[in-house]
């Protein structure tokens, strides 16, 4: 992979999928863990032909902001972390050609927080995941 396709983050990156979602947070095997203001629910799931190492789901409820410029906001500064950090994930995926990591990032927090908080929340985060898996 070219670095211009690792600093990405593209619709094949993000789960849009309705069963995906289900099988993150309704069925067993998902793992969960918090570095405030973000929690982290991940599962290592079959990888399909074509599809990425590492899925990504990022939320913002509406409890938090109830303006939608806020909760954009967040998203876009947590996609933005996200996508200057995943080479983290990608690279002790990408070793485990038959399994691939579906994670959600949601927001805990009613605060704005600067994008040097986020990025060492998400940073920490990706640091505890690769160590458990």
């Amino acid at each position: 992979m070219s670095e211009d396709e690792t600093l990405t983050f593209n619709k094949k990156e993000r789960v849009c999928s309705k069963l995906l979602i289900d099988r993150l947070f309704s069925h067993g095997g998902s793992s969960s863990m918090s570095v405030y203001p973000l929690r982290l629910v991940f599962q290592q799931m079959e990888r399909n032909e074509g599809e990425p190492s590492v899925m990504l789901l990022v939320s913002v409820p509406k409890r938090c902001f109830k303006r939608a410029v806020k909760r954009n906001r967040v998203k876009r500064q947590v996609r933005e972390v996200y996508r200057r950090n995943k080479h983290i994930l990608s690279q002790v995926m990408d070793g485990r050609e038959t399994k691939k990591l579906v994670m959600a990032l949601i927001w805990l927090d009613d605060q704005l927080h600067e994008t040097s908080d986020v990025e060492r929340c998400v940073g920490l985060l990706m640091q505890r995941v690769v160590e458990k898996i």
